[in-house]
């Protein structure tokens, strides 16, 4: 085996050559049509051939025999003999320019990029873009180009490639022509490690391939690393060796994994994370996996078919859902691409703490605070509820419609030492109503309601409710006028209860100082 790797050596040099079959046909279609768009954007998962078919597209617009006409109709291949199409086969023509957004994402790179473009071709008919990545361009980046791919100078080509496409603004879009790449299927796969195992003269089952094919997760680029490595480390090739490989020793398999996660065997699953890694398993393909098991669980808790999980709430499955989605995310930028995905399992297997109490749990059972949550909660209708917290659950529903000052008070005293910041919100609000599953809050500052409302402080404040009145609650936010400072009577018992303290300029000033002005 030569010192290139496999998947490089056998990267697809023609169109028949490309492995997803929509793809190939979609490109089929664009080239034989003689009218070839000047702005590509291939999206989809990161491994499935956009920049093989980047190259390709590069070479049928340079290629001399094309260009010469000496093929006839219909006939849409690259030669790959000419000088052209060997020297991007080589990565050395000067006229395919490739560079990644991740790294030049900025409006003098593109700037760059226009000024370019005004000037011919060094030696070939075309100059062709290849911007991978394309999703990462800053705004103003993204902008700028859109001047150049809308009116391009008649010898470029754009190829934008993406694994995010939505992350692209709309305008750029609506000026390209898109091909959208999808998750191989495992007959794909199997077709594009066929390629590789008859250039080796490699002697192996198809039965084999396709358990590697099911490895790879719908990476073309993984399954040929996995294939590679098999070889490498001159393991047997029959059935069962591959099959203990890759399921019991070195291989990522996405069940097992995430069995480590709901179990929080921290250790384990990280372990498990680094042996996908060292056999060439991305990352990402891990949380794709991963993301594949969690949502086959969600589809079964609602009858939809799939694979049910145990072990696991609903509720904690769409928490881990969004706990790796975000680390997915956190890949693009991330150095090390595998180190969002380790924080996320640390993340998630150790935030329980002691006898699987949570951080609030634990913090409302510390809260100084004598009288339990049963008998300083008030109704309209009953003067006090007497009982253990799952009496109040259960009466919850059933005419509450306040929150007393003692319960306000839990709430503040609780929620200070887990946030100090939604504390100092909470001081400019009071309760309005409590209908057994929405707290409504009235909030006397627009900027108060609109810190309160923000997604990561009204998570922590719903959670802390939920624990001290024993039951899953959300947070309406609304403005209130501010009460009274000082009272020179006592209050009616129809007229609101105050339960702010200082003056209302603290307030604000303690808020600009957490949040800035």
């Amino acid at each position: 085996m030569s010192n290139t790797t496999l998947y490089l050596k056998y990267r697809p040099q023609t169109l028949e050559e490309l492995d997803s079959e929509t793809v190939r046909e979609s490109l089929k279609k664009i080239v034989v049509s003689g009218k070839m768009p000047h702005a590509f954007l291939f999206s989809g998962p990161k491994g499935t051939g956009k920049t093989s078919a980047a190259r390709i597209i590069a070479k049928i617009a340079n290629c001399e025999s094309i260009n010469k006409s000496k093929r006839n109709k219909g006939k849409v291949e690259p030669c790959g003999k000419c000088e052209q199409c060997t020297s991007i086969t080589q990565d050395s023509n000067i006229d395919v320019i490739e560079m990644d957004a991740a790294s030049h994402r900025g409006i003098d790179d593109v700037k760059a990029i226009r000024d370019a473009v005004k000037l011919s071709p060094a030696k070939a008919p075309n100059k062709i873009y290849i911007i991978d990545e394309a999703h990462m361009l800053t705004t103003e980046a993204a902008n700028a180009l859109l001047k150049t791919l809308e009116e391009p100078p008649n010898h470029v080509y754009f190829i934008l490639a993406t694994t995010n496409p939505e992350k692209l603004i709309d305008t750029i879009r609506s000026r390209t022509t898109i091909i959208q790449f999808k998750k191989a299927s495992k007959e794909e796969i199997v077709r594009s490690l066929k390629r590789v195992v008859k250039g080796e003269k490699i002697k192996i089952e198809e039965a084999s391939l396709e358990m590697i094919a099911k490895a790879a997760l719908g990476s073309f680029r993984d399954a040929v690393k996995i294939l590679e490595q098999l070889i490498v480390e001159e393991q047997k090739l029959s059935y069962e060796d591959i099959k203990e490989y890759l399921f019991q020793r070195k291989s990522f398999n996405a069940e097992d994994f995430l069995g480590l996660i709901i179990k929080k065997d921290t250790k384990a699953a990280l372990e498990a994370v680094g042996n996908g890694i060292s056999l060439g398993v991305s990352a990402s393909t891990m949380i794709e996996g991963t993301l594949e098991k969690l949502r086959e669980g969600l589809l079964a808790h609602h009858g939809l078919g799939g694979s049910a999980l145990e072990g696991i709430t609903i509720s904690e499955v769409i928490s881990l859902s969004k706990l790796l989605t975000r680390a997915a995310k956190d890949m693009q930028a991330s150095p090390i691409e595998e180190l969002p995905l380790e924080i996320a399992v640390i993340e998630w297997c150790e935030r329980k703490l002691s006898n699987n109490k949570t951080e609030v749990e634990i913090l409302v059972e510390r809260t100084d605070i004598s009288r339990p949550v049963s008998e300083i909660i008030t109704t309209k209708t009953e003067s006090q509820m007497i009982g253990t917290p799952t009496d109040v659950s259960a009466k919850l529903t059933s005419g509450l419609k306040e929150i007393s000052d003692d319960v306000w008070r839990k709430i503040l005293l609780t929620i200070k030492p887990i946030n100090t910041s939604i504390e100092a919100l909470l001081r400019a609000a009071r309760p309005l109503s409590f209908d057994g599953r929405t707290l409504t809050l009235g909030v006397f500052y627009k900027f108060h309601k609109e810190r309160l409302e923000d997604i990561h402080h009204r998570k922590i404040l719903e959670e802390v409710v939920a624990q001290i009145l024993g039951t899953p609650t959300k947070i309406v936010c609304t403005l209130a006028e501010p009460p009274i400072k000082k009272l020179e009577k006592p209050v009616p018992k129809n007229e609101d209860v105050i339960l702010t303290e200082g003056q209302d300029e603290d307030i604000i000033r303690v808020a600009k100082e957490i949040f800035g002005n």
